[in-house]
């Protein structure tokens, strides 16, 4: 595995860099060495948010890239679950080809002689939230986005009465989607 750890508004410092690959080389097991990982430590500099030090990494595979994203109020700790996010993905990356490769086996059970039940876990909706939406201009919507301290915010449009989200990037900009339908 090639680990390339960035910083961005923090210089990353040589025990930050060593704790960083330490944690990531229990990826080092589950991929091929020459998949290249880069991370990036950042610190976000907007004080409404408490969770300011960002771990971010992507790995590229084989296959698909698996990216993840983590934040706490403790690089270290951010660290810590990142690596354990990629360590899922990894698996279910891992255990998905492993299906696939066992069901193309040809004599219809997989391979190496055990029976595997195979479960596809499905995204499950927790939580459904309802609200009046109240026709704004995109301005407005920014500042409603502000107000509640979330990552975007789902409006009407004034100008053209469809539905629009304004998100906060991750540069400190924002961003408008606008659906066609």
């Amino acid at each position: 595995m090639r680990l390339q750890v960035k910083g961005k508004n923090l210089e990353v410092s040589d025990s930050i860099r060593a704790y960083a690959e330490k944690k990531l080389a229990k990826l080092d097991r589950q991929l091929h060495e020459l998949t290249q990982v880069e991370l990036e430590l950042a610190v976000e500099r907007n004080p409404s948010i408490a969770a300011n030090q960002v771990a971010e990494a992507t790995i590229w595979t084989k296959g698909p890239v698996l990216r993840a994203r983590e934040a706490s109020t403790d690089m270290k700790a951010s660290i810590d679950q990142l690596t354990e996010k990629l360590l899922r993905q990894v698996n279910h990356y891992k255990d998905k080809r492993t299906r696939r490769s066992s069901r193309h086996a040809g004599n219809g059970e997989p391979q190496g002689g055990t029976q595997a039940v195979a479960y596809e876990t499905e995204p499950q909706i927790v939580k459904t939230k309802q609200f009046v939406m109240e026709p704004m201009s995109a301005e407005e919507a920014v500042l409603q986005l502000e107000l509640i301290g979330h990552d975007f915010y789902v409006f009407q449009n004034a100008e053209s009465n469809g539905v629009n989200v304004v998100y906060r990037r991750r540069d400190g900009g924002y961003g408008l989607i606008e659906p066609q339908v």
